[in-house]
């Protein structure tokens, strides 16, 4: 996921103070810097000082907000959004109703919003091991938080293994949905390969060959 505002909600959250949109505009300016240099001259050949320099912030400004280079890439702001629209949801949904409805929108927003920047992090985490390595260590945080959320809907434990398995098996078939749609040159539909890739863990394997 990649739009840097928060659209996920229902309701729009109050208006943050002028320090903590400083915070997002900073944020934002290290963001932008990065993705245009990458762009240019290449993942290896960017360095933290050119970002930096790029954003008109110091070195130790940028490591303050990104701890290293590959976090500049991998982390985005809709996360807690996302889980916030999924507790939304109706309370007599089914699970993996919910589930499919926020991926959706999810991906539909950031492929509508920054279609450009969804498809470079995509190709650097297929291309840079550094990058691919750092979002997988992100998606098991991010898996532990929907573990919370799938146990609050369900009433079921968080650190149940059931749990644990659905939530891990959730990001981990989003984030294969994104190797496979960089590794096919973003030629086909993101959203219709992360709703594959549901298909596949509510359903299991397709039989045959057809």
């Amino acid at each position: 996921m990649t739009a840097a505002r928060s659209p996920l909600t229902p309701d729009a959250p109050p208006r943050p103070g002028l320090r903590e949109r400083k915070k997002i505009r900073t944020r934002e300016a290290i963001r932008t810097a990065a993705y245009a240099l990458v762009e240019q001259q290449g993942y290896d050949a960017t360095t933290i000082e050119q970002i930096a320099e790029r954003a008109e912030v110091s070195p130790s400004t940028v490591f303050r907000y990104f701890p290293a280079k590959e976090d500049i890439v991998v982390t985005d702001e809709y996360d807690e959004p996302l889980l916030a629209e999924l507790a939304a949801r109706p309370a007599d949904e089914p699970w993996t109703d919910s589930v499919r409805y926020v991926i959706r929108k999810a991906v539909r927003l950031a492929m509508t919003e920054q279609p450009e920047v969804t498809a470079l992090r995509a190709r650097l985490m297929r291309e840079v091991p550094a990058v691919r390595a750092r979002m997988r260590e992100t998606v098991t945080g991010v898996g532990r938080t929907l573990a919370e959320a799938i146990a609050a809907r369900t009433g079921l434990d968080p650190e149940g293994l059931e749990v644990r398995v659905h939530a891990t098996a959730l990001v981990g078939g989003l984030l294969e949905a994104t190797m496979y749609w960089a590794e096919h040159g973003h030629r086909e539909d993101y959203a219709d390969l992360a709703d594959r890739a549901l298909d596949v863990i509510e359903h299991g394997l397709p039989t045959g060959k057809g």
